[in-house]
């Protein structure tokens, strides 16, 4: 008795993409995008509030917190690694939203509501974030 050959599962190069099957590639640049997010958020709220020194304000207004305290601003080493996370971001995020996986959507059908819906989902999908951001931090940040 012979043994069937297995079945081909894998769709026809021409056949229609699911727009949430995302590419491995994505995905690492989603996590890539996702954790220097949460790295700069994480250095943001360790920085003063001003870079430069500054004299800072009273808090002479009672409807609403205005005043701030004095601050000698950031260090060097503190100004390059904000600039650089800033410029790691903005290529990461670059990478996924330009990455091809848009563009063949697009070529495919998946437009307007849905293909927005599709970026969202990705931001949502496991191995997409990392385990220490917070998922509000995903939607805040979306």
């Amino acid at each position: 008795m012979t043994t069937p050959a297995p079945k081909d599962t894998t769709a026809p190069a021409d056949a229609p993409s699911d727009p949430l099957d995302f590419p491995q590639d994505l995905l690492d640049a989603q996590l890539r995008e996702a954790t220097l997010y949460a790295e700069l958020h994480a250095l943001q709220a360790k920085l003063p509030w001003s870079r430069e020194p500054h004299e800072g304000w009273p808090d002479d207004q009672a409807w609403r917190r205005s005043g701030r305290p004095a601050t000698e601003g950031w260090s060097e080493g503190e100004a390059a690694a904000y600039d650089k996370l800033w410029v790691d971001l903005r290529n990461a995020t670059a990478a996924v939203q330009g990455h091809a996986w848009w563009e063949r959507c697009e070529k495919e059908g998946t437009k307007g509501g849905a293909l927005v819906a599709a970026c969202v989902a990705l931001k949502h999908v496991d191995g997409a974030v990392p385990a220490s951001l917070q998922q509000e931090d995903v939607e805040a940040a979306a």
